[in-house]
Order: structure tokens, then sequence, then C-alpha cells
């Protein structure tokens, strides 16, 4: 990596004055720089950000080498677990994501045009909403429009904010983390997440109408991941019933993960009300489950409809995303 190069001529090195960017390219920058460069913001590792674009590291070396030529200034700097962008390499990669984002949508509008219908459209939602609100959506996308593909992600807000900043969503339907600039999105409420506690039937706790706070000391459990909504909200409820937080504790994201161990033992999970609903409600081991009558309720943060500002949806996208908000709005008034 070599230092900057400065020069009072206009016409910056691999940049010509005229702003057509094609200076750039007579200087060599090819799509591979800019997937390198994005590899290496996601991944903070030259090595990493190599097997993602399945080259070797001094072959992905040499690329960064090159890329810091073509744009005469350093791009990466050397931290304790990997490498850090500098601000031109934050400018860099930050286009070069909006670039090969555009190149996605080109090939997924030619590909709906040769097809003859819908496109591709990617969804991230945290749980309750996916069940309530996605789910009735893509269903209806799916009968009307049968030449669309919707690929959703289930995760936690700050994954999926993250994911939408880096062009893996066309939009989610979450929270905006604390520590992500809210400037950087549109996000219209649409709802507020309720949930429960669910027990395998059966369950010892089962076999008292109603159940409070105290009743849930010493049982193990599982939860979210620390430090995600719904892990914070019931921590707080312990603490403010001056309940010891419970220390058997089994965390996953995975509701799948979540359902099985449930059937499988005696501990207690909190997760959304419609999920729990849905769970609870069909057949094999998922209906061994069961919902705690609780003496208090466990409500969350509202969740948002959320895009990034200034980046256009694409008609397929739109198209579901209208859908999710008119029954947002249906269930809001039911």
């Amino acid at each position: 990596m070599r230092g900057q190069e400065y020069t009072e001529n206009p016409q910056i090195e691999g940049v010509d004055a005229g702003g057509s960017g094609l200076g750039l390219l007579r200087s060599g920058l090819k799509l591979t720089h800019l997937r390198m460069i994005v590899a290496i913001e996601d991944h903070k590792q030259i090595s990493a950000a190599a097997e993602v674009m399945n080259i070797s590291q001094p072959a992905a070396s040499r690329m960064l080498n090159e890329m810091e030529s073509i744009l005469g200034t350093p791009l990466c700097e050397r931290v304790s677990r990997g490498v850090a962008l500098t601000a031109f390499g934050r400018a860099f990669a930050r286009r070069a994501r909006t670039i090969l984002l555009e190149l996605r949508e080109v090939d997924r509008e030619i590909g709906a045009m040769k097809s003859g219908a819908g496109g591709t459209v990617y969804l991230g939602s945290v749980a309750a909403p996916a069940v309530s609100l996605a789910v009735p959506a893509i269903n209806h996308v799916s009968a009307a429009y049968p030449g669309i593909e919707v690929n959703v992600r289930i995760e936690t807000s700050n994954v999926l904010s993250r994911e939408l900043l880096a062009a893996r969503h066309d939009f989610i339907i979450a929270r905006l983390p604390d520590d992500l600039d809210p400037r950087q999105f549109h996000a219209e409420e649409i709802g507020i997440e309720r949930a429960c506690l669910i027990v395998r039937k059966g369950h010892p706790l089962l076999d008292k109408p109603i159940v409070s706070l105290s009743d849930l000391h010493g049982h193990d459990w599982v939860f979210q991941p620390p430090r995600t909504l719904l892990r914070r909200r019931m921590e707080e409820l312990f603490i403010s019933a001056n309940v010891p937080l419970p220390s058997t504790v089994i965390n996953t994201s995975s509701i799948i993960l979540t359902v099985a161990i449930v059937c499988g033992s005696n501990a207690i999970a909190p997760i959304a009300r419609d999920m729990a609903d849905f769970v609870a409600g069909n057949a094999a081991d998922a209906g061994n489950v069961r919902i705690l009558q609780t003496d208090f309720e466990i409500d969350i943060k509202p969740y948002s409809l959320i895009s990034v500002k200034g980046r256009a949806l694409p008609p397929s996208a739109k198209l579901l995303y209208d859908l999710i908000q008119q029954r947002s709005r249906m269930l809001a008034t039911d």
C-alpha cells in the first residue's frame, strides 16, 4: 500500500477531469476490483475476502495493490485482527456497492423480461411480522404473479439493518438499531411485537392457571442472543420484579432450534406471539408447544417497513412492499 500522491493538475491519476469516470476504466479498474473492496469491507480480512472471491490470498493482496495504484491512495490499513478501510476505502466501497447493486438489478430486470413475468424480491424480517404480514403478502403475490421469486431471511434487526445497507435485501421488516444513522433509511412503523412464553405439553407450569415471574425462577431457558430486544425485555421484567435472572440458558436466534429444545425439555422460551400461535396450532412436534398464561405482558419496541433512502425498489419488490403495508393497515383497524 503506497501513500497518496498530490498534484496541482486537475487531471488526477486515474480520473479524467471531464468527470466521465472513463479514466478509471482506462487505468484498469475492473468489476473484480469492485467486488474485492466490498468483500474487504464486509469481512475485515484479506484472507476472508479472497475466500469469498474464490482466489488465493496473494492474488487478493495484488488486487488491492492494483486498486490503490489506480486510485492513487491507500484504501486499507492494518489493525489487530485484520484490516480496516481508510476514509478513501470506505468511499470507494460505498460507490462500488451501488454499482454492483445496479448491475444486479439489470440482471433481474432482463431476466424478468425474458421470462415474461415477475422478477426477484429479497426480503429480510424479524420473526413476528414474517408470520403475520410477510407470509400472507407472499401468498398473494405468488398466486397473482407466479413468475415472481421471493427470498426471505429471518434474523435480528441488527443483522438485517446492516445487510440492507449492504444491498442484500430490497427492504426489511425490523427495527433500526441505535448505533446506525437513521438518516440513511426510510422507515414506516407498521406494528408492535408482542411476545409470550412457550413450554412443552405436560410442563409442570401448565398446572398453574396463571403464571407470575416468581414462578419462573429455577427453570432452564432458551433465549435469543444477548442484547437482542426480546432478551433485554425479559431481563428487565425479571429485574423489576426482583426475581433472579435465569442461570441455565441456551442462546439461539433459530426459532426451529428453540422449539426443538422446548419440546424435548422443561425449558421455557420467550418468542413472538404470532409465531407461538402458529407453532402451537400445528401438528407433529411443534404441536406439543403450549403457551403459558402469565400475569404480565411482554411488549417489545414497534417494528417498521425499512428501505434505504435514495435506493428505488424494483417493481416486484415494490409490489410486495405495498401489500405488506396494506395488510399492516388492515390489521391495525381490526
